[in-house]
């Protein structure tokens, strides 16, 4: 994926070329203008003041002095975009709005005011190549050629065309798999080899975002994901067997990055960073081998270039830190010291002499404003054990990972936001760290820093003893409901009367561009609550009435009076807080906003009754009342940081249950309480995994344990691997659950093969609603049928994947309407059998 283009205009050919599988190289600088339907170019991130106290970013009519160097570095920084310029760009591109040199327009302005942001703050280890269109380990796809043979690439650079229909699909082939990204809500595109996949160098992207800094001046660290993270991320392809040892092509993809390197020195690069976010898991002999052999291996192509190895999210095992350390060929070691407290004591006993420690003490997972003064005696210490001169202030891990410019927010108040620090404001902490651990401290600075922590700690809109105290007595019961989950669902059937194999859909329904509008102007006041209660009534009527005429089983109300599955209910608890532009990449073009929970969470009234039963007096069908559950509110927001995880996850489970009491009384009859992120939040090392999923699943029961046995509780998990835990996914004693199954080409279904006895109900996902491809009946059926396989008829249910929120109208109702065709054709098969 050369991110290339040449400098003239694309015209209509050359854009719709794009289908006829001609390459558009992606990564050339053009400097045409950007069309009026796309943002105008993004202005450079200003770079503050060294000395500014609030760590503002303040615009200056003449560009300043760059400040001196210090030994400062960033693993990497949000692609996006301070107002999702690049979601906006992309989704123009793939609309067919604007061509592909539109596109690399907005994505060069991106890059460029990201590098010039750091360079005028000071930061010195600056990185490159941590944009991308989608995702970096699709970057890394492209630059191994590591291209499924569906796509019907060959040979050459992967353009544009390829590298989307990887990610995306196309109407002829189905998307790669997609899951998270370790323990965060980021998401990426799983590589798919095997022993017959013909690697080569077909995407120039690293080299060429290299020489794109360089011209502007500024010396970047290119970054490359590691060859361990990514063999270890990926997966077996379709056609190869499941026990085929990714680690065994080692020796086949590292010639390629070897050629990567050799075009980086050419180029002019002083420096590597590979990423080996890996060795923070539970790694075996054989794999820590593997890594030691393959950056021994790398050693004469490293030759002439400082090379920098960043771990980050937790604490790197000993053996692993072990087999890091004694690497010669590495400068410098980067950790994780927000989330890997541990590794602190490994580097107190053995730290290799000579190598820099790059000190990750500023949070890129969080939104909290650095303790300043804390960092300041972290970084001393080091400088006990390794020198003042071998230390560099990182952050902890890539800044893609929070949200963007604090300057860009107008809703948060001005104690709250004195609270806090975005992306580019923690930049300024890294500098700010750098130059007082150098001798040069700006007391101004950290006096403000340490009034506006003392503040955080004393406010009295922090803690609330009342629900301190309901959470205390939370802990004393685990929460279950009284009878076994075989009985509910004979009780529930009565009241239900549901056919075999029922069918009902996740949640939400397409969130048009006049529905948007509408929740804007009624925010703005623009129209009366009365006209948007009834703009909202509309659009519930017509969902309904689109699935009584597909012939649906178990009915939703679209969420159509829902911005975001948890900022919806944020808005409606204590103790959250919502910016207007803190946007987080989820995947793709998909961006997050997610709440700031800041203090302690109550309901203070209901949240959901009201739109619920306007949708069920629509329809004689059931209808699902909505709840997103406590886990997923709580992986899915900046959480704070004062006090334990769970404590503030069962504060949000005591709101939950309150809801779904007032939703029962209502007469809502089947209730989905949402835990799509209960397996994010799971902890990378298998030491701390139990106590997790003991307290989170213990969450998930709090919100649903006094209802009636009648009343039907259903849950829903996506895009992770849930087979791993798949006890405690039992154990949440949830009478229905709905899991994505097919983008994962069906991983779940194994779970089962292997012997797993699942009572309750559930309906693994029959196509993949992240792609606009519409799957056929018959390719529908075939699913429904490897599913009858290995669980009984009686509690099969069948629907999509996740929700259908960003797709359009047209895609869903051809979609659903095959899975209703697909679901008839079963049911009769099973009638005659």
């Amino acid at each position: 994926m050369s991110l290339l283009l040449p400098r003239r205009r694309l015209n209509r050919n050359n854009r719709s070329s794009l289908k006829k599988g001609k390459t558009i190289r992606m990564g050339q600088r053009a400097l045409q203008r950007v069309p009026p339907s796309l943002p105008s170019r993004t202005p450079s991130l200003p770079p503050p003041s060294s000395s500014s106290p609030s760590l503002r970013c303040a615009p200056s009519s003449r560009r300043p002095l760059r400040p001196r160097a210090m030994s400062s570095h960033i693993v990497g920084y949000p692609r996006i975009g301070p107002k999702r310029e690049l979601k906006f760009a992309l989704e123009s591109f793939w609309d067919g709005k604007t061509g592909a040199e539109d596109l690399q327009n907005v994505a060069a302005d991106l890059r460029r005011s990201i590098w010039k942001h750091m360079a005028g703050v000071g930061i010195k280890y600056i990185p490159s190549n941590t944009f991308s269109y989608y995702d970096q380990m699709l970057d890394t796809t492209a630059m191994l050629g590591a291209v499924p043979s569906r796509y019907g690439w060959e040979s050459g650079e992967v353009g544009f065309d390829v590298y989307f229909s990887m990610a995306r699909g196309n109407d002829s082939v189905p998307a790669m798999e997609m899951t998270k990204w370790f323990d965060t809500n980021y998401h990426y595109i799983v590589p798919e080899l095997g022993p017959s996949v013909k690697f080569s160098y077909a995407s120039h992207k690293a080299v060429e975002e290299f020489k794109e800094a360089k011209a502007l001046g500024i010396d970047t660290v290119p970054v490359l994901i590691g060859p361990m993270t990514y063999l270890l991320l990926s997966k077996p392809a379709k056609d190869v067997d499941k026990s085929f040892c990714l680690l065994s092509l080692i020796d086949k993809i590292l010639p390629v990055y070897k050629e990567v390197l050799t075009d980086l020195k050419s180029a002019g690069a002083r420096w590597i960073q590979f990423d080996e976010p890996i060795l923070v898991m539970d790694l075996d002999t054989n794999q820590l081998q593997a890594f030691s052999d393959a950056y021994s291996h790398m050693e004469s192509s490293l030759a002439g270039l400082n090379v920098l190895i960043a771990t980050y999210f937790a604490d790197v095992p000993a053996e692993a830190y072990k087999a890091l350390t004694s690497l010669k060929c590495v400068t410098g070691f980067g950790f994780d010291l927000v989330r890997g407290l541990e590794t602190l004591d490994l580097i107190k006993v053995d730290f290799p002499r000579g190598k820099l420690l790059f000190a990750g003490v500023v949070d890129g997972r969080n939104i909290w404003a650095n303790d300043l003064s804390a960092s300041l005696k972290t970084l001393q210490t080091l400088e006990d054990i390794v020198g003042k001169e071998k230390v560099v202030v990182s952050t902890s891990c890539s800044l893609l990972h929070t949200a963007v410019d604090l300057l860009n927010e107008i809703k948060l108040d001005k104690e709250l936001k004195s609270w806090l620090a975005f992306a580019a404001q923690k930049v300024v902490e890294v500098y700010a760290l750098a130059r007082s651990f150098s001798g040069v401290k700006d007391e101004a600075m950290f006096a403000s820093n340490s009034m506006r922590q003392a503040s955080r700690r004393s406010s009295p809109r922090v803690t609330n003893a009342t629900i301190q105290h309901n959470v205390a007595a939370v802990m004393k019961s685990d929460h279950r409901r009284s009878t076994k989950v075989s009985a509910r669902l004979q009780a529930q059937q009565k009241k239900l009367n549901l056919p075999p194999l029922p069918t009902t859909t996740i949640g939400s329904f397409p969130q048009t561009a006049d529905l948007r509008r509408i929740r804007k102007e009624f925010k703005a006041r623009k129209i009366s609550e009365i006209d948007y209660v009834q703009a909202v009534k509309v659009e519930f009527e017509k969902v309904v009435k689109l699935q009584e005429e597909l012939g649906i089983d178990v009915l939703v109300h679209g969420e159509a009076e829902r911005n975001d599955m948890v900022e919806f209910f944020g808005e409606q608890l204590s103790g959250f807080a919502f910016t207007s532009n803190g946007w987080v990449q989820s995947y793709g073009s998909r961006c997050v906003k997610p709440p700031i929970i800041y203090g302690d969470v109550s309901r203070p009234k209901a949240m959901t009754v009201f739109w619920s039963s306007m949708a069920q007096k629509m329809t004689e069908r059931p209808m699902k009342g909505m709840l997103t559950g406590p886990v997923t509110i709580l992986n899915w927001s900046f959480v704070r940081n004062d006090q334990p995880r769970y404590e503030t996850c069962f504060q949000i489970a005591l709101a939950i249950k309150d809801e779904v009491k007032d939703l029962e009384k209502a007469g809502i009859t089947v209730i989905q309480i949402d835990e799509a992120a209960l397996r994010e939040g799971l902890p990378l090392r298998r030491s701390e995994q139990e106590l997790y999923l003991d307290w989170a699943v213990h969450a998930f029961r709090i919100t649903n344990c006094d209802v009636r046995d009648t009343t039907q509780i259903h849950t829903h998990m996506c895009y992770s691997n849930f087979n791993d835990i798949i006890n405690s996914i039992i154990n949440m004693d949830a009478d229905v659950i709905t899991i994505e199954n097919s983008r994962s080409d069906e991983k779940l279904l194994s779970v089962f093969h292997e012997g797993v006895k699942y009572g309750a109900g559930i309906g693994p996902g029959v196509y993949d609603i992240h792609s606009p491809r519409i799957p056929s009946s018959e390719e529908i059926a075939e699913r429904i049928n490897k599913m009858l396989a290995v669980l009984d008829s009686k509690v099969l249910w069948v629907n999509p994947d996740c929700g259908l929120k960003t797709r359009k109208y047209s895609e869903v109702k051809s979609a659903l309407s095959n899975m209703v065709a697909a679901t008839k054709l079963i049911r009769s098969q099973l009638n005659k059998s």
